[in-house]
Parts: structure tokens; C-alpha cells; sequence
């Protein structure tokens, strides 16, 4: 299957759902080239940027279950298609 190579980007503004968050990030871990969580403390948030090699659903299927929790925003930006 065909992957893609794209950026998640992760902004919880409610700190209760990081276990569930961690959880979800953990059912995807194949496909996960790396991840950096930047604790904003000025605000009281974290900021999350996941980089994946994954088939487009698989993308798009993590991004949706992520930006389903409350209090939490995630968007995915995928490279060029046939760049990676």
C-alpha cells in the first residue's frame, strides 16, 4: 500500500486528555517517524507535532480520532504527492 509522508499537528488545550491521546498516538506507533510535545505553560497548553509515514487513511483516521477528544485541535499537512 501506498504511503504518504505528512505532519500532525496537535494542540490540547484540555491537559486531562493526554493519557487518551498518548493511548491513540500508541495504536499508530508503525507508522510514527517521530513526535515533539512542547508544554506552552505561559497558556496552559501542550503542543504536538507528529511526523508519519502511513497510507492516507491511516493519516487521516489518526487525525480524526485525535481532534475528537475535548479540548483537543489536530490537523494533518502531508507532503507532495510522489516527494516522499
Amino acid at each position: 500500500m501506498e504511503t504518504r509522508l505528512a505532519v500532525i499537528g496537535i494542540i490540547v488545550e484540555n491537559l486531562e486528555v493526554t493519557d487518551r491521546i498518548n493511548h491513540i498516538l500508541h495504536d499508530y506507533s508503525n507508522y510514527i517517524v517521530g513526535r515533539m510535545g512542547i508544554p506552552y505553560r505561559q497558556r496552559g497548553i501542550s503542543v504536538i507535532s507528529v511526523i508519519v509515514d502511513a497510507p492516507a487513511d491511516a493519516i487521516s483516521a489518526l487525525t480524526g480520532k485525535l481532534g475528537m477528544l475535548e479540548g483537543v485541535s489536530a490537523k494533518a499537512l502531508y507532503s507532495p504527492e510522489g516527494k516522499a
